[in-house]
């Protein structure tokens, strides 16, 4: 064993021998309990950040975790390949998406084997390859058989800089996920999924996600945004034309006094033929920003189309207005106005002076809406034959009434709007559908999959290279010629069954379903809460379309699902010549001046710009504060890094990168590795002898064995890392004051070092691996189990009870651990500390808490 501990000479030799003896390679074995661990797998963007670490080393210590366990484990790792950045950087290094991808993959691949990850790497996927992309595109043909798939023209969120379509889940704060451009509204066809055709088996399935944050179940549910309520319809006057409503509100249909239509609904558009007014505001509405946050911001505007609704069940005349917070893609396009009882439609009559009636009250006492609508249900009046009946009283008679006049009938309603997953962009699959001569839309044929995306091609920044080839989309179809579909799908299609494909990714079929059922479901999945209502989604409703398909026969994807939280890091700027901010690396700081509190009040560059220091943020290229994990593992070695990540906070907290705090971690596995080179020094150990153990030898190994009970219980249940690695940091301190003296001394130490390295070996597995071997193991730690607790060992023989005397401690006394109370009270009393604060006094009440307390009230 080297005397000193070198990370560099120890990760590059543990991780040949895991190469070599393909240690992570599993296959399916009905004899094993399996357990699949997966941690979303990165975007081969170049370099891994120190997100990517964290990330992937909470997922490789659960994996070891439970491949100590003697479980089958398969932790498999991939890239989610194509996409748009690839794009762009093959654009600005004037080349092609594919070689940037590929050269990116090999280099963060061999990043990922530095840090040691446990991965199989015979499972890889690359989800750009067409081996990959293949099954995707017979998937999607099966499901336009099915009739789950379909194209239509529709309003969608377009963003001007990536020049492609964006799904509701991806616009932010009305701006593009991936760019931050200002979202725009344009009218082009677009392939659709129908993910609402399971919108109330998603919903209902929340409940069966027991191993689910519930701040992403929450989210999922608010997304999906079900809703009951009644579907109406208003005669349009004087004409034979109707339209529909949807409402969860029929208890204030009486107090309709307006009905507000999207500026692209029909009626708009045919009122403003010979309306310029309304022709410019149907313009303005066509471009406005549709997202939420900026819908509930905007100012409210309309214009009054000159037509009339007839009410359904009054029929009272009225007015119907083009609103600018009327969606034509969300519903029918359409809402009953109720001023008295809606604050957006309150403040919409009020600006344009519309009627406002109220017909919902306490029921206790007058409604008063002169200053804003009153909107909590209560007792209908003012509403004919329905006053005095409650909400649902009122929704079930007004629904009769509707049914009966075939005016309406009660109707589920979703949030949630179906997937387009359409994108013009070229870096992607290319949609598997064609056009035949005749104009008829087909899937395309099964014998012509993969429909190969080229990879050879001259990027100009402006065009999609198989839009600009019109050669490319040329092809035969049933003896027809035909063209292909240019548009490409959403990456969120590839990373949507990834997961499966893991299973038998090298299945000359979509998958395996018999080696798909043997791993599925994920045991254990790990990535960012950002997903919650994108990938997370999709990835649950592409599961219940596998099942559907007879290719997996479980309901749901994933048991257990951990969101882990991001990596902060100081962020420093200076003013440049132009006023510009220029970011500066934290490793390019060379002074720092704190104050006594500890507060930084002046930095300054390698350079000698003095620095404006911004705080902690989120690691970013846009502020230059990404770590350089190689730089770290370099530095430390892996198993370092891995440390620090897993014990500066819990998982799914914000952790504050600190090399200092590095430097530490560092100092601890030479503190693992000093005791057991020291303890090796000493030659063979004898056997435990259990029953010869004195007192101080008995406690340390209570000491271990309690250790070994909290760190199983941190790993396995709670999934607080850091407070296992704080619990055996804290038995390395009594290890090291523990004398190795006598051959029981030097026993009691090698049984704590064979469990400390097997405690350690998810986090620290290169240190774990070669500490194991030196202690004496024959074969490689992976082939071990994890430590087991002693129950015999947390037996005390004696308690320590703290004495007090009128709650102030005076004592502390050692009893037997089965010591009666009387015998607990009288050795109290004749302590001499006792003594002292009793003398002259008369006790007049002891109190025993068992095992803990002794506390004697004296006067």
């Amino acid at each position: 064993m080297q005397e000193q501990y070198n990370p560099s000479e120890i990760e590059a030799s543990v991780q040949a021998y895991w190469e070599k003896s393909k240690t992570f390679e599993v296959t399916e074995d009905p004899n094993k309990e399996k357990y699949y661990c997966l941690s979303m797998f990165p975007y081969p963007s170049g370099r891994l950040h120190m997100g990517h670490v964290r990330n992937y080393t909470i997922g490789d210590v659960v994996a070891r975790f439970q491949r100590l366990q003697g479980k089958n484990v398969l932790q498999p790792i991939g890239w989610d390949s194509f996409g748009l950045p690839a794009e762009n950087a093959a654009i600005n290094n004037k080349t092609a998406p594919a070689p940037w991808t590929y050269e990116n993959i090999d280099y963060m691949k061999n990043q990922l084997k530095l840090l040691g990850f446990g991965y199989d790497w015979s499972r890889e996927v690359a989800t750009c390859t067409p081996e990959y992309y293949r099954w995707e595109q017979w998937f999607f043909t099966k499901l336009y058989e099915k009739g789950l798939v379909y194209k239509k023209t529709a309003s969608v969120n377009w963003c001007p800089n990536d020049q492609t379509v964006l799904a509701n889940e991806q616009v932010q704060d009305g701006c593009c996920w991936r760019c931050d451009t200002e979202v725009v509204q344009k009218e082009i066809p677009q392939w659709f999924i129908k993910i609402t055709a399971y919108a109330e088996e998603l919903l209902n399935d929340i409940d069966n996600l027991d191993g689910w944050p519930e701040q992403v179940k929450a989210m999922q549910r608010n997304w999906i945004g079900r809703s009951e309520g009644i579907e109406m319809t208003f005669d349009v006057a004087d004409s034979d034309e109707s339209f529909d409503i949807y409402t969860t509100r029929p208890d204030t249909v009486m107090g309709v006094t307006y009905v507000a239509v999207a500026g692209t609904h029909p009626l708009a558009l045919k009122a403003a033929e010979n309306n310029p007014e309304l022709a410019a505001f149907v313009e303005e509405c066509k471009n406005a920003d549709t997202t939420e946050a900026a819908m509930a911001a905007m100012e409210k505007k309309g214009v009054a189309t000159g037509l009339y609704a007839v009410h359904p069940l009054t029929g009272k005349q009225v007015p119907i207005w083009a609103a600018n917070f009327v969606l034509m893609n969300y519903g029918t396009g359409a809402v009953m106005s109720v001023p008295g009882h809606d604050q957006r439609d309150y403040e919409f009559a009020t600006k344009y002076q519309l009627p406002i009636e109220a017909v919902i009250k306490p029921e206790t006492e007058a409604v008063d809406i002169s200053e804003e609508a009153y909107t909590e249900k209560g007792i209908l009046f003012n509403s004919g034959e329905f006053d005095g009946l409650d909400f649902q009283g009122a929704f079930d008679a007004i629904d009769a009434k509707l049914s009966s006049l075939g005016k309406g009938k009660r109707q589920v309603n979703f949030r949630l709007r179906d997937w387009g997953v359409s994108r013009q962009r070229y870096w992607g699959a290319p949609i598997p559908m064609v056009t035949l001569e005749d104009g008829t839309v087909m899937p395309t044929p099964e014998e012509q999959l993969p429909v190969v995306l080229p990879e050879n091609v001259v990027m100009d920044g402006i065009q999609s290279p198989i839009k600009a080839d019109k050669e490319w989309a040329k092809t035969q179809v049933n003896g027809q010629d035909a063209l292909r579909e240019t548009d490409t799908f959403d990456t969120f299609m590839e990373s949507s069954w990834y997961y499966a494909r893991y299973c038998s990714p090298h299945a000359d079929q979509m998958l395996d379903p018999a080696k798909a059922n043997y791993w599925l479901p994920v045991d254990q999945y790990i990535g960012g809460i950002e997903h919650a209502c994108m990938h997370l989604l999709y990835f649950r409703f592409f599961h219940k379309l596998l099942r559907d398909m007879d290719l997996v026969n479980s309901d749901e994807p994933a048991k257990k699902l951990l969101t882990q939280g991001m990596v902060l890091a100081d962020a420093y700027y200076y003013t440049n010549e132009k006023g510009g901010r220029e970011w500066v690396s934290p490793a390019d700081v060379e002074t720092i001046e704190r104050d006594e509190k500890g507060k930084l009040i002046k930095a300054i560059d390698k350079d000698g710009n003095e620095l404006v220091y911004t705080g902690m943020s989120k690691m970013s290229k846009s502020k230059n504060n990404g770590i350089d994990p190689q730089e770290m593992v370099d530095k430390y070695g892996a198993d370092t890094v891995r440390l620090f990540m897993m014990f500066a906070a819990p998982p799914e907290l914000t952790l504050e990168w600190q090399e200092s705090s590095v430097e530490g971690a560092h100092r601890f596995l030479k503190r693992v590795w000093k005791l057991a080179n020291d303890h090796i020094a000493l030659g063979t150990t004898e056997a435990l002898d259990v029953k010869a153990l004195n007192a101080n030898q008995k406690a340390l190994r209570r000491e271990l064995h309690k250790t070994i009970a909290k760190v199983t219980d941190d790993i396995e249940r709670r999934q607080m890392f850091n407070t296992a690695i704080a619990a055996i940091m804290e038995l390395m301190n009594h290890l090291q004051k523990a004398p190795q003296e006598s051959t029981q001394d030097r026993a009691i130490i090698q049984e704590a070092l064979m469990a400390i390295v097997r405690l350690l070996y998810p986090i620290t597995p290169h240190a774990s691996f070669t500490l194991w071997q030196a202690l004496g193991n024959d074969t490689a730690i992976e082939e071990s189990l994890w430590p087991t607790v002693d129950e015999s060992a947390l037996v005390e023989d004696s308690k320590l009870i703290i004495v007090q005397v009128n709650g102030k401690l005076r004592a502390k006394i050692t009893v037997a651990a089965d010591a009666t109370k009387d015998q607990v009270e009288a050795l109290g009393l004749a302590d001499e500390h006792v003594i002292k604060h009793t003398e002259g006094k008369t006790v007049r009440k002891v109190i025993y808490v068992p095992g803990k307390l002794l506390n004697i009230v004296a006067n």
